[in-house]
């Protein structure tokens, strides 16, 4: 499972991994793409896909069939504000300045709500949620 965390200015993501309840792997989930942060959350082949959809163009007709089904969500920080894809090829803007996704999103909402950052918020996540950890990654918009 994921906590994805983002304060603003730091984009901070987990790196575990896991298939069907078993071992925990370790991978990166969030990737900067030209002037956006992406982030990965959920079905991680079904992310992947739409991970490559959005860098490919983000055509609607191109939208991957078997994200339709809602297991994954694209996380899209822009400077302009954040979106997300989940089960269709037209983004649900954001409205706030600071947000979190995956398993461990309610520890790490909470923990930037108390003025903790987006690492802090994962690492909390990653010390509650037993699916959340492996370390962590961080990625900037500048």
């Amino acid at each position: 499972m994921t906590v994805i965390a983002w304060d603003g200015e730091t984009l901070a993501a987990d790196r575990r991994v896991t298939s069907g309840g078993g071992i925990a792997r370790s991978v990166t989930k969030i990737q900067k793409h030209g002037d956006v942060l992406l982030g990965m959350t959920g079905n991680w082949d079904v992310a992947a896909e739409m991970r490559e959809w959005f860098k490919a163009g983000a055509v609607p007709a191109d939208f991957p069939a078997k994200a339709r089904d809602g297991d994954a969500t694209l996380i899209v920080i822009r400077r302009a504000g954040i979106e997300s894809f989940h089960s269709g090829p037209f983004p649900m803007p954001i409205e706030v300045a600071q947000a979190a996704w995956g398993s461990g999103r309610d520890y790490a909402e909470a923990t930037m709500y108390l003025g903790g950052s987006a690492v802090q918020g994962v690492q909390v996540a990653s010390h509650f949620q037993t699916d959340c950890g492996n370390g962590f990654d961080t990625l900037k918009l500048d």
